[in-house]
């Protein structure tokens, strides 16, 4: 049966699996914070056969702009080296669809994840899995405004301050499964969630 080796190094986890078809049977995650390129590349080694497999998913954001860029680069090179297809996901896709599994009683949610600059990048989703609104990047008190009773799940929910239904959650390769086929099949190239801060000056003009 085909494998798929899954990255995910968007948000503050380093995480990574290996798929047998849908069944994932072994991965590594760990919640590192900052440093993925340097925890990347031995996690993926440390996995069967060093992780070879006939196709690569990664997370490709919003979350970390470092972290976003660190996985989809080690994807692309791997996909180029093993001579396989490479396809992304995004975080907050998987993050929804792991608490739509984790509760089935939950209707709607909100992802919230870190976004820097005092704000926070939200996306809200219903069940079955469905974006409602675009991805935004959010002064907390906007994002707080415009929960409208959902709950907050993600990275970023400690902004959001007290008295909301809130989970702290982060992506987990091993959880991809969760998400449709639709959903993993976007280009390997990064979700940043809101304009970068430097332009070039050619754009200016």
């Amino acid at each position: 049966m085909a494998r798929t080796l899954v990255i995910d190094t968007a948000t503050a986890a380093c995480s990574v699996a290996l798929l047998d078809g849908n069944r994932c049977f072994t991965e590594r995650h760990e919640v590192v914070g900052r440093g993925h390129a340097e925890q990347l590349v031995p996690m993926i080694a440390d996995l069967p056969e060093g992780g070879r497999a006939d196709a690569i998913l990664v997370d490709v954001g919003p979350g970390s702009f470092t972290g976003t860029r660190v996985g989809i680069a080690a994807a692309r090179g791997l996909a180029i080296g093993w001579g396989v297809p490479v396809a992304g996901y995004s975080s907050t896709a998987l993050i929804a669809a792991a608490e739509f599994a984790r509760d089935p009683a939950l209707d709607r949610l909100a992802v919230v994840l870190e976004g820097g600059h005092g704000e926070v990048f939200m996306h809200p989703y219903s069940r079955p899995l469905a974006a409602d609104a675009p991805l935004a990047s959010l002064k907390p008190e906007a994002a707080r405004a415009a929960l409208a009773g959902r709950r907050a799940v993600g990275s970023g929910i400690r902004w959001l301050g007290d008295g909301i239904d809130a989970r702290e959650a982060l992506p987990r390769a091993a959880e991809v499964m969760l998400l449709p086929s639709g959903f993993r099949a976007l280009p390997p190239s990064p979700i940043y969630g809101r304009p970068p801060d430097a332009v070039p000056q050619a754009a200016r003009a």
